[in-house]
């Protein structure tokens, strides 16, 4: 670990520690990369544009329907409209508009952004340690008074946090010179901006002054057994027992489902079909009930007109 990663540690209540504490090698590798923190630097302050102005085309411009003179005749140069750009009070040529200015950088230039970021304020000696700060309640002139023990009452402070604290926050919220935010919510505009950069004790991982955070590597997973268990040592087939066992097993016939049987149907009669001959004896039929009606209805005489 280089001596530029070891930054100075202070106590909760604004007093220097006896030792300095060794940054994490992970953020803190010690590299510094200018054109990653120059496109997170631009892309932040592009994401921050509203996109939202926008100027008059002499289209948009109210008036001007007609021309002010006519075409010919007066001397004056032609006219098609008071609202041409070169009236006063008329549109505007290639104005702003609405528009998005959102520019997305890759993830792992954004990370390797901050990292820059936070090593440059380290090697710059810009970076400090202070334990956690236990704010029972809001208080302002609590936090203008720790500022002052640490130098940093008239410079730009960036207070990064192990988790949210709203004390903290509501404390720092009415000086100007000093943001507030967490570990995990920190970017690279607001470390590159600050001043100073005051990281609190939990969010590096130290637990004490001068230790130095090692990560444990995950323990390898153990393949399983055919009833969903894990083997261990012995049991465990390697290499080519292994392959056999997964090609025996995709190998051996899968239980069948039981087909499922559609339910019968019952048979509904057709209707008798109809034949030619029979259409035309049902019509004969039908015609001789009508004419049989008729003859047995008495014949009823007209009444004709009265005599006088």
């Amino acid at each position: 670990m280089s001596d530029l990663l070891e930054v100075v540690a202070y106590t909760a209540a604004g007093e220097p520690r006896a030792r300095a504490v060794k940054l994490p090698s992970e953020p803190f590798d010690g590299r510094v990369h200018e054109a990653a923190m120059h496109d997170a630097v631009k892309a932040f302050l592009a994401n921050q544009r509203q996109g939202t102005a926008k100027t008059k085309t002499r289209g948009y411009v109210s008036g001007g329907n007609q021309k002010p003179w006519k075409q010919k005749g007066t001397g004056r140069a032609r006219q098609g409209s008071i609202r041409a750009p070169n009236w006063p009070g008329g549109g505007t040529v290639f104005g702003p508009v609405p528009r998005d200015y959102r520019v997305d950088l890759p993830r792992k230039v954004r990370r390797l952004a901050l990292r820059s970021a936070l090593n440059a304020r380290a090697r710059e000696r810009a970076l400090s340690v202070i334990a956690p700060l236990g704010f029972a309640e809001p208080k302002t002139r609590r936090m203008a008074e720790l500022l002052g023990k640490l130098g940093l009452a008239d410079r730009k402070v960036l207070l990064l946090t192990s988790e949210l604290n709203p004390n903290v926050a509501l404390s720092a919220r009415n000086l100007r010179n000093v943001d507030v935010k967490r570990w995990a919510d920190a970017n690279t505009y607001d470390v590159l901006r600050a001043e100073a950069v005051l990281v609190e004790e939990p969010a590096l991982g130290t637990l004490e002054p001068g230790a130095e955070v090692t990560l444990e590597a995950p323990a390898p997973k153990q393949p399983r057994t055919e009833d969903g268990g894990q083997r261990t040592g012995a049991e465990a087939p390697v290499g080519a027992e292994r392959k056999r066992a997964a090609r025996k097993k995709a190998a051996a016939p899968k239980p069948k489902a039981p087909a499922r049987k559609a339910p019968a149907r019952k048979a509904e009669p057709k209707p008798a079909a109809k034949t030619k001959q029979a259409g035309k004896l049902a019509a004969k039929a039908k015609k001789a009930e009508q004419r049989a009606a008729r003859a047995k209805k008495p014949a009823t005489k007209k009444p004709g007109k009265k005599k006088d």
